[in-house]
């Protein structure tokens, strides 16, 4: 079991440790509800270290990101980011990331935990190009700050402005007298923020500057759990749940980021789904009736018929109703549908919906 740099921090200060995709990370501190508000309304700091990191250097470094990931990278210039996603060559995905442009022949890749080892492979598996790749992962720290008072927060401790740094975009600079921070704009919370890079040896003194910024805003800790609702409030997919190496980014929803305008791995069975349609898609779902959906639980017809499965689900702190994320039949994919949830062997009702389920103000 791996540790963050920072995680004596979070023991120290009282968080809930758990075992999560091979690392002890914190899953809660005040509790789940008061943490992810915090974010909402304020601003909070996730530990995302136990994120990987790959540097890809080389003159053929885009050829092999066109050809393994599914986003086209020739649209990234210097300092902006895509999202993408790797896919396999059975149908599924491999695992989505970030792709970081730091020049036409180098990028930084950040991708999930659990799949660090199984990316890495993958991708050295494609490289017949010669490209010279890194694994950071050990090496670095990851903090992530949201909320609507993260750039009042970290505007203090640089001279680099935050309001103009648009989303996903990302600068260099110094940050609390550190050196060489990545500081970018993507979010995974649907309130703002921005991410934090520094090597391992800075990331004390970088959380400790951020909390001081933060106080007048009660800044708190959060943990993975309130990092959970937030995004599903949001729609977004975690690896694992609503994506993995069975479904498809056009069932999941992620033909945004699947562009046939290059020759990419499985990208011809991947252009025919979208052509001839998919027979299930990822929907999001509000409960009608009392009850919490879960991961693998049935979705279900007014007949009993199994037509799908939850991926995630949760009680919104935002919203105060049950929302969830389910693969489903396609007839049973349109906004407003009825559908059952089966909890504890009883049928308890819901309605398919747009996502994401909070809008933006």
């Amino acid at each position: 079991m791996k540790n963050t740099a920072l995680s004596n921090k979070h023991i120290s200060l009282g968080a809930k440790m758990v075992h999560f995709a091979g690392f002890s990370m914190p899953v809660s501190y005040a509790g789940l509800n008061e943490e992810h508000l915090t974010v909402r309304n304020g601003v909070g700091v996730f530990d995302v270290s136990h994120m990987g990191e790959f540097m890809l250097k080389g003159e053929n470094a885009l050829d092999l990101l066109q050809r393994v990931t599914s986003n086209d990278v020739s649209k990234l210039t210097d300092g902006k980011i895509q999202y993408s996603c790797l896919p396999n060559d059975k149908g599924g995905i491999v695992d989505d990331l970030l792709v970081y442009r730091y020049t036409q022949n180098e990028y930084y890749l950040v991708v999930n935990a659990g799949n660090i080892d199984k990316d890495w492979n993958w991708i050295m598996q494609h490289n017949t190009y010669g490209v010279e790749m890194t694994n950071m992962s050990d090496q670095m720290s990851l903090l992530a700050v949201q909320g609507p008072k993260a750039i009042a927060t970290l505007q203090k401790l640089t001279d680099v402005n935050f309001s103009s740094l648009e989303y996903y975009s990302y600068i260099v600079g110094t940050l609390a007298g550190i050196d060489n921070v990545i500081i970018s704009n993507t979010g995974y919370t649907g309130s703002g923020g921005f991410e934090l890079y520094v090597t391992n040896n800075d990331a004390e003194k970088l959380w400790d500057a951020v909390f001081e910024a933060g106080a007048e805003f009660g800044i708190k800790p959060i943990g993975l759990g309130a990092r959970d609702t937030l995004r599903l409030e949001m729609g977004f997919c975690l690896y694992g749940n609503d994506i993995d190496d069975t479904t498809s980014p056009i069932e999941a929803g992620l033909g945004w980021i699947t562009k046939f305008t290059k020759d990419f791995v499985n990208s011809k069975a991947l252009l025919e789904q979208k052509e001839k349609g998919v027979s299930q898609k990822l929907v999001g779902f509000e409960m009608i009736e009392r009850g919490i959906p879960r991961h693998d639980y049935e979705i279900i017809d007014t007949s009993g018929n199994i037509i799908g499965k939850v991926t995630s689900g949760t009680q919104s702190p935002s919203l105060q109703k049950a929302i969830g994320l389910g693969y489903v039949s396609i007839a049973f994919s349109k906004p407003d549908t009825e559908i059952f949830i089966k909890i504890r062997d009883k049928a308890i009702k819901a309605k398919v919906c747009k996502i994401p389920f909070l809008k933006k103000s």
